[in-house]
């Protein structure tokens, strides 16, 4: 089968490798779409483990299954995650499923989700295996995962319909974000970015402001907000601009959440007096527990989050650098997704 082999950013290859043979509690699933993450051209966080076959947001056919599996068959169409918690630790059992260190630790998908063939294995086989209804799409599939990230998120901070919140970052985290606040009834959101295309992006999926960093972000807020900042500021740009930016957005009694942070050994100083006084919690988030992801597929079966307007781009496996390079300068492009037996 073909995968693509990631080495740096610049060297994503085309390669062959044997159809994983499968044990008696895997499955092994035929990928139709794979989206290319954030996380997958965040170079520092995924070189010291090259080379090797990423994509994490999958959808495919079940083509065959281990002899002690039941509750799935062949011809499934099914979306998967590769980590998954154990939910039977101390952190699970308080709602942390994802400090879990099975979830951390264990990835369950051999190879990865840019080859043609995934096997899957472990409790990702158990709670991390859904079935896509009929009515949803392999690509609207791929983004369950992504998703259900920004469920979690969402659910950290405890939105209200009247809140102001100020979203700094629009790629697709960010979009989502937008999608599932406006969902939720939110109607005053300012979104930041330093590229145009995610900008106008995010004004037609219904930000009410889009600005660059350096736009006056703070007065546009207290315009929108008589007077007031933000009462949820939530960080999806890893930089460390956005980071300190965040800190000088939030209101009195507010909140913010950094769903990205800036690289390893980079810091952000912060003078802890204003936030004690004036009641600010500063929230973080990681990853989507096996909940995100049922609620998200729900979100999306239902149409309450429509996901097919985000993709910008289709690429066969052949193409994958290609895929790799657009999605790193980010020009005009949102999502991609990877089609490992297209053209």
């Amino acid at each position: 089968m073909l995968v693509g082999m990631y080495y740096n950013n610049k060297k994503v290859e085309v390669e062959e490798l044997p159809i994983p043979e499968i044990g008696d509690n895997d499955i092994l699933i035929k990928v139709i779409a794979s989206g290319i993450c954030g996380s997958d051209v965040l170079e520092w966080y995924r070189i010291k483990k090259a080379p090797l076959v990423l994509g994490h947001e999958v959808a495919g056919e079940i083509v065959e299954t281990g002899k002690n599996i039941r509750h799935l068959k062949e011809g499934d169409r099914v979306f998967s995650t590769h980590h998954v918690p154990c939910e039977e630790c101390y952190f699970c059992k308080k709602g942390h499923e994802t400090a879990c260190e099975v979830f951390h630790i264990k990835n369950n998908f051999t190879p990865g989700g840019f080859s043609q063939y995934l096997k899957v294995s472990g409790k990702s086989v158990h709670t991390g295996t859904l079935l896509l209804p009929d009515t949803m799409s392999f690509e609207e599939g791929s983004f369950i995962e992504p998703l259900g990230t920004v469920v979690r998120g969402l659910r950290a901070i405890n939105i209200h319909e009247d809140d102001t919140i100020a979203i700094l970052g629009c790629g697709i985290a960010g979009l989502l974000m937008l999608k599932l606040a406006r969902a939720k009834g939110v109607k005053k959101i300012i979104v930041t970015d330093i590229n145009e295309f995610r900008l106008s992006s995010a004004e037609k999926f219904g930000a009410i402001k889009a600005l660059k960093p350096n736009e006056s972000v703070e007065e546009t807020i207290k315009e929108i907000n008589e007077g007031r900042l933000a009462d949820k500021v939530i960080v999806c740009a890893g930089s460390l601009d956005a980071a300190r930016q965040s800190l000088r957005l939030v209101e009195r009694g507010g909140t913010i959440l950094f769903f990205a942070v800036p690289n390893p050994n980079e810091v952000v100083e912060i003078d802890f007096t204003p936030f004690w006084r004036n009641d600010i919690s500063i929230k973080t988030c990681y990853g989507a527990a096996p909940i995100d992801n049922k609620i998200a597929l729900e979100l999306i079966d239902k149409k309450i989050i429509q996901v097919s307007e985000l993709i910008t781009h289709r690429f066969g496996i052949k193409e994958i650098q290609k895929a790799f390079s657009i999605a790193v300068s980010g020009e005009d492009c949102l999502k991609i997704i990877i089609e490992p037996f297209g053209t």
